[in-house]
């Protein structure tokens, strides 16, 4: 078979370890020829791609980012963008396509699988906020270095007597805030499915100090919100894609803090640097698993599946069916684990 691989949307660590797996398992046990499309799906429209071997892989394992390059673009963008999705594939010899990508981009597939397209996608987002998996490769990845960084502001903060306000990512979901919250001791994580009273934050950061010599780190979602009545915002910007442009939230929090409580407070916004650089043992592994798999499933004609973890082994689920589950948020009961470390 002839099969092309895509990445679409944001990129995380792991990308490259799914297309490794999968060309890996194609080539060398089921004697496939397989492609690369640059770009996402722009590169299925506009016919760009690289030819994919078990030598042209060797040594991205460790390396983060995407070597095929990802857009946010879809076919159905453009009013003859599916006519030239089908060409490009028709043009090529593509029999089958692997999609590795987020909400939009497994969105954008399963449409194209009820058009008659023979797609297989694997979930990616580094909110590990998609429905019908347990984890996504990429987010262990972002939480040790959120913790690691939260590890390195302790030692500042408690040096002077600082509160340190630490942005993490989280647009809808707070998975990366409460996992590294609580791995690095956060005196209080604000997540968007809890809207926060910044009252009681800063009552509770008084009381920690007031208490004794003790510096406060406050984990904060870029997509955290406050309860109503409690605090004023500005509403974000949307891109061309629809996506709101989170990020400040962090500096926001930092400044009441300061004000309300008198105390040095300062702000730390880790925004991309969550998603560079090489993916840990972890999401090497997993994503090692999902190439594997999605290369499985096309051999076995099921398409219209997304591979996914559950109860640590991997299956896949319709893409149908993980679009209607629709967003993972945190799990109260976990959320309640790390309240147990608030000074609230």
């Amino acid at each position: 078979m002839r099969v092309g691989i895509l990445t679409g949307g944001g990129d995380c660590p792991g990308l490259n370890a799914v297309i490794r797996a999968a060309v890996r398992k194609g080539t060398r046990v089921h004697g496939d020829d397989i492609i690369g499309f640059l770009d996402g799906y722009q590169g299925v429209v506009d016919q760009r791609f690289m030819r994919l071997d078990v030598e042209s892989l060797r040594g991205k394992l460790p390396i983060g980012g995407t070597i095929l390059g990802t857009s946010r673009y879809q076919p159905f963008m453009d009013d003859d963008g599916v006519d030239r999705f089908r060409q490009g594939l028709a043009d090529l010899g593509v029999d089958a396509l692997i999609v590795i990508g987020g909400e939009g981009t497994l969105g954008a597939a399963r449409d194209l699988t009820e058009l008659g397209f023979p797609v297989v996608g694997v979930p990616k987002t580094i909110d590990n906020d998609m429905g019908g998996t347990e984890m996504t490769f990429g987010f262990q990845t972002a939480v040790q270095i959120c913790t690691d960084a939260i590890d390195r502001l302790h030692t500042t903060a408690e040096s002077h007597d600082r509160v340190m306000v630490v942005e993490v990512m989280g647009r809808h979901a707070g998975h990366i805030a409460v996992w590294s919250g609580i791995a690095g001791g956060a005196t209080v994580t604000l997540i968007p499915e809890e809207p926060f009273d910044i009252d009681a934050v800063c009552e509770a950061i008084l009381r920690r100090h007031e208490s004794g010599r003790f510096a406060s780190i406050v984990v904060v979602a870029e997509g955290a919100v406050p309860a109503p009545g409690t605090l004023e915002i500005a509403a974000p910007e949307v891109d061309l894609y629809g996506h709101q442009r989170l990020g400040g939230i962090g500096t926001t929090i930092g400044g009441e803090i300061e004000r309300r409580t008198g105390y040095e407070t300062r702000v730390t916004i880790l925004g991309h640097i969550q998603r560079g650089g090489t993916p840990n043992a972890y999401d090497r592994v997993l994503a090692t698993r999902y190439g594997v798999a999605a290369i499985d499933l096309v051999h076995e004609g099921r398409y219209g599946q997304m591979v996914a973890l559950q109860a640590d082994r991997i299956t896949s689920i319709p893409l149908v069916e993980a679009k209607q589950l629709g967003l993972k948020t945190v799990d109260p009961q976990l959320y309640d684990v790390a309240r147990v470390f608030f000074a609230l």
